[in-house]
């Protein structure tokens, strides 16, 4: 009866694990999220991904992190956030993670672009006109702004997790100072550990983020936007036919269009708007990198200041076993004399020297003080004892 009750218990956990690892949410633009019951087969049809890069969001593998740019996708593993964004859309696995669930409130935020809110038509119209003649919708790509919340939610994780750790750290490391015990240093190791641990996982993404940066061909591909407008140039006509049939407002967009693909061909290239993105959340991971290693830092020095401590009080046992393995060795000359003299053997002199014993034991006392004095002296002359 116990063992089927396990064997049940195992069958549901698997189901769970299963279950969970299914489980994805899709975000358009508008931030609309959409649970998702499926599995890899239909993501990989869903987004047009290969089975090797859609392998490294599995949650039961170890794959560093990734910012990988394909033809139509970003494959994203930056520790718990594992994503797969397109140019209309972000996957997001694992959305009931607790660690997941602000990210994907983040997303539904400020995935949708901020537009005014007028009811009428001739607003609307109005509104496009602007922007079609200013140019100003030329704001951030919809798969750069889903990769600045993924990066800016894992780099603020990290550095909540190390201003955890300095909290815990220093008092650790004072107290240890101030009193060396068993407690105290096995408290101090944990928190090493642990310290270890979450350096490695900042260096990697740190690294990550480094190794995109020095290659403007790995940037150029995370532009999911541009690759898709130089394959399509004529993507102005996707747009809605009331502004289309407007001649104004139609002539004005088909002439942004054509100006907008000519500059797109010439500026494919151009990273810069990527690079300051990427440049910007570089130096934060290398901020958090850096308490790290002041940390690290802090730590090795309290190392050192114990070591020291450990070798002076070992030094002191030294001199203490120096100067006691000393008093025995006059301690034994004078036991000797006193054996000797001891001895039931007849001596000449006792009958009419009644005070040569004490003589004898005065004599032999004052020489071995001298001589435990003498051995003092030429150990702190060689500097083997402290003066």
């Amino acid at each position: 009866m116990g063992s089927s009750g396990t064997v049940v218990e195992l069958q549901a956990s698997l189901v769970k694990k299963t279950a969970a690892s299914r489980s994805w949410i899709s975000l358009d633009h508008n931030g609309k999220g959409t649970i998702l019951d499926v599995d890899k087969y239909a993501i990989m049809r869903r987004v047009e991904i290969n089975a090797r890069d859609l392998r490294i969001l599995d949650p039961l593998l170890s794959y560093p992190s990734t910012i990988l740019g394909r033809e139509k996708v970003i494959v994203l593993n930056l520790e718990h956030i594992k994503a797969i964004i397109t140019a209309e859309e972000v996957l997001l696995r694992d959305p009931l993670d607790d660690d997941v669930i602000p990210i994907v409130e983040e997303l539904r935020r400020r995935l949708p672009v901020a537009t005014a809110t007028g009811k009428g038509q001739g607003d609307e119209e109005e509104l496009c006109a602007q922007d079609v003649e200013g140019g100003e919708e030329d704001e951030f790509p919809f798969e750069f702004r889903a990769l600045e919340v993924a990066l800016e939610s894992i780099c603020s994780f990290l550095d909540a997790r190390t201003r955890e750790l300095e909290t815990a750290a220093y008092p650790a490391l004072d107290e240890l100072t101030s009193k060396i015990s068993s407690r105290n240093l096995d408290r101090v190791r944990k928190l090493k550990s642990a310290m270890t641990r979450l350096t490695n996982r900042v260096q990697k993404i740190r690294d990550e983020l480094e190794q995109l940066l020095d290659d403007d061909d790995d940037m150029a591909d995370l532009y999911l936007s541009r690759k898709l407008a130089v394959s399509s140039p004529e993507s102005g006509s996707d747009a809605p036919n009331w502004l289309l049939s407007s001649p104004t407002i139609g002539s004005r967009l088909h002439r942004n269009t054509s100006r907008a693909s000519a500059t797109t061909l010439q500026s494919e290239n151009d990273v810069e708007e990527l690079e300051m993105l990427l440049e910007a959340y570089f130096m934060q991971i290398d901020g958090t990198y850096n308490k790290l290693t002041t940390v690290r830092e802090y730590i090795d020095d309290t190392e050192d200041y114990i070591n020291i401590q450990l070798d002076n009080h070992r030094n002191q046992l030294i001199q203490l076993e120096l100067f006691l393995s000393s008093g025995t060795v006059c301690l034994s000359v004078y036991s000797l004399v006193a054996a000797i003299f001891g001895m039931n053997i007849p001596y000449t002199w006792r009958e009419g020297h009644p005070h040569m014993f004490k003589w004898v034991v005065t004599v032999a006392g004052m020489a071995c003080a001298s001589l435990f004095m003498s051995i003092v002296s030429y150990a702190r002359r060689k500097g083997l004892v402290g003066s």
